[in-house]
């Protein structure tokens, strides 16, 4: 009662300061009643366009590699393209709480713009352009030290939405995401090279023709041009006056004890809100973000084995897939997580929660991926249908999971320090990514040395440590682990 008692009070009693851009938005968002198509559209595009630099090199990596010279032989290919891969994880490591903390002082528009223009516009073209490793290190790194977008963009979707769209705003961002990262390899994958694939169009003279791995750069590019004069149209969020709320009389009182009950959960100290203080001591955020980063490594570990689960010959407990074949089903994944995060998901989200929502599609991943080894010994039409539904299953229930946790972080802060909170997240789930695929690609190696194993033999040692990872992130979702901040 007194929390519902305090939202009616607040709704009554918020004021609008004049020339507060934030204070714009809040007005706007109380006027516009309808689902906001906008809104939507526009964080879509923008995850969309930093999510493609990252994986848009994955197929013509070796190939880059192998033209740098830098390898001595056809194995240490693979030792060189790891360091070219981890380089932009840990810019991004580096930078991203930096990003959050200017973010809260001077706004969410100037660092998306900053985004837009530094990471993509320019160090994109410039990897594309590499003349040897060293260069293409540094140019990724510097992509990674310039990232601030997604974290930013977390933010700002969870400002510019009505509170009953908060689920569709996180949705949003990481369907977005995850799209992102399979449009992206199948346009490296299309583009590079072009004067070898396209020689009507493309001569070896041209620029695409000295530089084979350009066209895909400078594709994402001119996307991200596109995409940084729309930014230029949006409206700031952030609020330049301090967030007090003013009440009158008894009401005061009953909004002081809903204030209190509110915020001793989270401080055990009256009068006194965690988002005061130490950011690292803010319970309800830090337990979302280790769940998150236990599940984001999941999520990314399980895309490089899966990778390697495909490629892998028959003998070994793979499928014999080529490039194509895994082209294909990652297409229909993508198809099937966008339907069911833009029409399912909120809806979920509503009558679930964020954390029933993250620790039933936890649960409901570990038999499906242990469905993998058995799904190798399929064939024909009953091999891909099986596949492509459980390839669908994993990608959905894993974003899912993911959502619900970004949801629990923008709750668990307010807005002055909502984009630290997101660079903090974002520095610890980059540390995870630099370690999914190394292990991944180490833990599938060994897989195929137990064949003839008596426990856990091939591939079932691999998907059986998925699972141990997808456990113990969904163990963590219980209390007094766990912690939602009441707001």
């Amino acid at each position: 009662m007194a929390e519902e008692y305090k939202e009616a009070l607040l709704e009554k009693q918020t004021t609008y300061h004049e020339g507060c851009p934030g204070c714009k938005v809040e007005q706007m968002k109380q006027l516009r009643k309808g689902y906001p198509y906008l809104e939507l559209s526009f964080v879509w595009i923008v995850v969309l366009s930093t999510s493609l630099p990252i994986s848009s090199l994955y197929p013509f990596l070796y190939y880059m590699i192998e033209d740098f010279g830098v390898a001595k032989t056809e194995k240490d290919i693979g030792f060189y393209a790891g360091f070219i891969a981890c380089s932009f994880m840990f810019g991004r490591a580096l930078m991203s709480v930096f990003w959050g903390i200017v973010a809260d002082r001077y706004g969410r528009k100037p660092i998306i713009l900053l985004g837009t223009i530094s990471m993509l516009c320019r160090f994109q073209c410039s990897f594309g352009l590499s003349l040897n490793f060293w260069m293409a290190i540094g140019t990724r790194f510097l992509l990674g030290s310039f990232n601030c977008l997604l974290g930013t963009m977390k933010a700002y979707a969870s400002e510019i939405f009505r509170d009953e769209y908060q689920a569709t705003a996180m949705s949003a961002v990481s369907t977005a995401w995850g799209i992102g990262l399979i449009i992206g390899p199948a346009l490296g994958g299309f583009l590079a090279q072009p004067a070898d694939k396209y020689p009507n169009v493309f001569s070896k003279e041209s620029i695409f023709g000295r530089f084979p791995y350009a066209l895909p750069c400078f594709t994402i590019s001119a996307f991200a041009l596109v995409v940084t004069v729309l930014c230029c149209f949006i409206p700031e969020t952030l609020h330049n006056h301090k967030q007090d709320y003013t009440s009158q009389d008894d009401s005061y009182a009953v909004l002081e004890a809903a204030a209190h009950e509110s915020t001793t959960a989270s401080t055990g100290k009256t009068g006194k809100a965690s988002s005061q203080g130490s950011l690292l001591k803010n319970w309800p955020l830090m337990s979302s973000i280790i769940v998150y980063c236990v599940l984001c490594l999941h999520d990314t570990a399980y895309s490089e084995i899966f990778a390697l689960w495909a490629n892998s010959p028959k003998k070994y407990g793979g499928l014999s897939y080529s490039t194509n074949d895994v082209g294909t089903v990652l297409a229909i994944s993508g198809l099937g997580l966008f339907c069911f995060q833009v029409f399912v998901y909120p809806l979920a989200e509503r009558l679930l929660g964020p954390v029933l929502v993250t620790r039933f599609a936890g649960a409901l991943m570990i038999p499906i991926q242990m469905s993998y080894p058995f799904i190798a010994n399929l064939s024909g039409l009953s091999q891909s249908v099986m596949l492509n539904c459980a390839s669908i299953l994993i990608n959905v229930l894993s974003v899912s999971a993911i959502t619900g946790l970004l949801i629990l972080q923008n709750k668990a802060v307010d807005q002055r320090q909502r984009g630290a909170a997101n660079g903090i997240a974002m520095t610890a789930m980059s540390l995870f990514k630099t370690v999914g695929p190394a292990g991944a690609g180490i833990l599938f190696s060994l897989s195929e040395r137990r064949l003839n194993a008596a426990f856990l033999p091939g591939s079932h040692m691999v998907f059986f440590v998925l699972n141990v990872i997808v456990l113990v992130g969904v163990a963590l979702t219980f209390k007094p682990f766990l912690a939602t901040a009441r707001r």
